[in-house]
């Protein structure tokens, strides 16, 4: 079976992210000083031939922690679905 999977990456929220500082500072420069704590991460999308979607999932666990993220900074979410 054909699974799809969509990973959000965030910065953990005890760590700074200075990509987001940076787009909140800027925010207020252009009016727009009500959008506040503004984070940055990444979206990840990977698709997988697997038997069954515990198994799927199981893949996408296993290349989130060796590989797509840094555990120390950051912190993940994984919805799968059938393709």
């Amino acid at each position: 079976m054909k699974f799809t999977a969509e990973i959000n990456v965030m910065p953990q929220k005890a760590l700074l992210d200075p990509q987001g500082k940076a787009v909140g500072a800027n925010l207020k420069n252009i009016g727009l000083s009500p959008l506040t704590n503004v984070r940055i991460g990444k979206h990840i999308t990977l698709d997988i031939e697997a038997g069954d979607k515990n198994a799927a999932k199981a893949m996408v666990v296993e290349a989130c922690d060796n590989l797509l993220i840094n555990p120390v900074m950051e912190g993940y979410e994984i919805t799968v679905t059938e393709a």
